[in-house]
Formats: C-alpha cells, sequence, structure tokens
C-alpha cells in the first residue's frame, strides 16, 4: 500500500462500514494516554474487533496525512516494524482521525535490545530515492515535529539542509527568547554549520522523533516504531535523538555501532543536533528549555 492508496472517508461510520462491513458499530471507547497533539483511544468494535484511533480538530487533519506519510515510508524500507494504517479522515462532528491497527503487544523477543538496533540500521540503510529523490536530503512532504511545522525542502546537502530547515527556522520562531547576545551566538552557529556537521556516507530514512516513547514492542516481540517526524537525514540525527531525554540500553547502541559504524567525532556532534528538538520544545513548550538550549548553544558557539 502506497500513501495514495489509504483509503480516506468523511465520517466515522462511513470508515467502519468499509473496512468491517455496513452494521459494524463501535460498541466501546477508551481512552488511550500519552501524545501532546492529539487525544487517542482504543474503539472496541460490535464485531469483537478492537482498532486504535487518533483524533484532532478537522483544521489538523494536515497532522494525519503527515503522519501516514512517516509510517508508510518507514514500513517500505521494511526494515523494522509499524503498526498497520486503516484509513484517515474526518467526520462532520468537527474532528479528523487516523485509524491504525491496535497494538497489543507480546512477550519481548530474546535479544530485543541487539534486534532493534540492528534493524534500526538497516532502515537507516534503505534506500531513499523513492522519498527525496537520489542522493538527497528533506521528504517529498513537510511535516511536523511534535504540532510544530518542519520544513522538508529538498537539498543535495545534508549540512545545508540541516541548516536551512532545522535550525534556522527554529531559531526564527525562538526569537521572542533570544536575547542580544542568544541572536549574534545563533547567527555564528548558522554560519559554522558545515564545519560542525559532517555529510553521511549515504543518506538515511529517519523515524524524525526516535525517543523511548515512540518505540513499542510489537506484536511480534520486537521493537515497532510509531508518531513519525519521517525525513531522509544522516543516520546520526536519529541516534542522537535517543540520548536526548534519557537512553536506550547501552545494548542498543553496542549493537548499533556494530550493524553501522559511526563516523569518528559522532560523540561532538550529538549535542548540536539535539539543539534542534530543544528549540522546538521551547518553541512550543516555553521558557523552561531555554537554559538548555544556551548551554548548548554556548558550547558550539
Amino acid at each position: 500500500m502506497t500513501f495514495a492508496d489509504v483509503p480516506l472517508f468523511f465520517s466515522l461510520q462511513e470508515a467502519l462500514a468499509a473496512l468491517f462491513g455496513n452494521h459494524v458499530r463501535v460498541a466501546r471507547s477508551d481512552r488511550v494516554a500519552g501524545g501532546d497533539c492529539n487525544q487517542a483511544f482504543r474503539l472496541t468494535l460490535d464485531n469483537g474487533m478492537s482498532v486504535f484511533m487518533k483524533v484532532n480538530r478537522t483544521e489538523n487533519a494536515a497532522f494525519f496525512a503527515a503522519e501516514t506519510a512517516g509510517l508508510r515510508a518507514i514500513a517500505q524500507t521494511g526494515a523494522i516494524g509499524t503498526p498497520g494504517i486503516l484509513c484517515r479522515g474526518t467526520d462532520s462532528d468537527g474532528y479528523a482521525f487516523l485509524m491504525l491497527e491496535l497494538i497489543v503487544g507480546a512477550r519481548r523477543v530474546p535479544a530485543y535490545q541487539e534486534t532493534f538496533a540492528r534493524e534500526l540500521a538497516a532502515m537507516h540503510r534503505a534506500d531513499t530515492a523513492a522519498f527525496t529523490g537520489a542522493g538527497r536530503f528533506g521528504f517529498h512532504s513537510d511535516n511536523y515535529i511534535g504540532s510544530g511545522e518542519q520544513s522538508n525542502a529538498p537539498h543535495d546537502s545534508w549540512t545545508t539542509f540541516f541548516r536551512d530547515c532545522r535550525l534556522e527556522p527554529q531559531f526564527r520562531r525562538a526569537a521572542g527568547y533570544l536575547d542580544t547576545a542568544d541572536r549574534k551566538r545563533a547567527a555564528r552557529l548558522l554560519e559554522k554549520t558545515a564545519d560542525i556537521l559532517v555529510e553521511p556516507p549515504h543518506p538515511s530514512l529517519l523515524h524524525g522523533d526516535l525517543w523511548s516513547g515512540n518505540v513499542m514492542t510489537g506484536d511480534d516481540g520486537k521493537a515497532w516504531l510509531i508518531d513519525p517526524a519521517s525525513y531522509v537525514g544522516h543516520a546520526e540525527a536519529d541516534l542522537a535523538m535517543t540520548e536526548l531525554f534519557g537512553r536506550f540500553s547501552q545494548t542498543f547502541y553496542d549493537a548499533y555501532r556494530e550493524a553501522a559504524p559511526l563516523q569518528p567525532g559522532y560523540a561532538e556532534r550529538r549535542d548540536f543536533y539535539n539543539l534542534y528538538h530543544l528549540l522546538n520544545h521551547l518553541n512550543l513548550f516555553g521558557a523552561s528549555y531555554l537554559p538548555s538550549v544556551r548551554q548548548i548553544m554556548r558550547k558550539y558557539g
């Protein structure tokens, strides 16, 4: 199934009828915790089946179009699990929805962390020409990091892409938080981006928001990825994000490095990648993130 093949409906009942039969109704709706942008529910249908559904206001339907594109891109690599997409749509009651298969989860496979690392490395090695053109960075459409807009305009250079489509828009949005010294330092960092980062050996499809809350144990007992902010970039940007809010196990990192050795100097670049995510948190959630932003800006600027 390609992105264009994902069914689009104009009411929840229309979706249920098309997917499960004309007489199927929702027997029970249970709120599922988690997520900052959307409400989520487990729908139990009167035929005994259950599905997972995200809901937002109709004007935010683009969130679900973007998530669909990211999930489909990850699935297209064939490297790692993601929940199946059943449909998306809007309802006359004023909401947009995304319906996915419900991840029930299973007992974790032996060597869960090592398997996760190897499958993530395989995703990072997958061909990316379908997403943004051979050898280029970005994505075929813009999307979101949380509820923040994320530009994915294709670039031939990774360092230029990261400067123009990641750091610069976030610095611009954060102008009200930054003092004169911060703004001067931001300008220097944008000028120095190509000196701080390196071009990757090949473009990689990234999850884009890879922290522990966006990894679940799937029905096969292996790690599945959810809630992507996908684009084509440098694989180490995904790895850096895993170290921002806590870390995965050391077993994971050892196995990843065995499957996909890192370029020299990754540890020195890691915080620069995560400056993007901290700026996004500053812009979405407020000044409590400013000290962390300033710390990294001072480190590199």
